[in-house]
């Protein structure tokens, strides 16, 4: 029992942070628009894309994460200003064109799925540094049993897309990618602006 409770414990103290570096929630009202021209077919494999391509990440970077940062001498604070200028990058091109990215062809629409959904946006600098962070702390297993739990309820948050899109109407949700793109570009000045103090730090 005692075993048990710790193992819960542990879970906790690692679900908490990751839940909160990944933050699925703000990432519905900016998978709306990235997706408002497509099928519900084409959604949900862009979706499933995405998520498969944030726990390939995750994982690979719980496995080899501080061994690549190490061969390619960069820190997780330079990894955190490259993240940041890439949504900036985003951010600009949704609030001038209304579009962060074309999906006219089937390529491109399975490429959202990767980038910019997969990552940086469900599994990007926050996160992975939380897991780097959290695997020196806690048993790995656990670390990763939280990270994939994380994982699911992001997939449950996105499933209601489809029902949020027919809620909000097309002009809704147009009006509601200006404003996310606004909170994405302050997201972005905030991580580099984290990385850059962490470095002059």
């Amino acid at each position: 029992m005692e075993v048990f409770l710790q193992i819960l414990q542990q879970f906790g103290l690692t679900f908490l942070p990751i839940f909160v570096a990944m933050d699925a929630i703000s990432v519905v009202p900016i998978l709306l628009p990235i997706t408002q021209d497509m099928q519900v077919k084409q959604r949900q494999r862009v979706i499933r894309l995405a998520l498969i391509t944030a726990l390939g990440l995750g994982l690979g970077f719980v496995a080899i994460g501080k061994g690549l940062f190490v061969f390619l001498g960069i820190t997780a604070n330079d990894f955190m200003i490259a993240g940041g200028l890439f949504l900036f990058l985003l951010a600009a091109k949704e609030m001038m064109t209304g579009k962060m990215f074309e999906a006219q062809a089937s390529i491109g629409a399975d490429m959202m799925g990767v980038v910019p959904l997969g990552t940086p946006l469900i599994v990007g600098p926050a996160v992975l540094t939380t897991l780097l962070i959290l695997i020196d702390q806690y048993n790995v297993i656990i670390v990763v049993v939280a990270f994939i739990t994380n994982l699911l309820i992001a997939w449950l948050l996105f499933a209601q897309a489809n029902r949020l899109v027919a809620f909000l109407g097309q002009s809704g949700v147009r009006a509601a990618s200006k404003i996310m793109g606004l909170f994405l570009a302050a997201i972005a000045v905030k991580m580099v602006r984290q990385g850059i103090m962490g470095i002059l730090g």
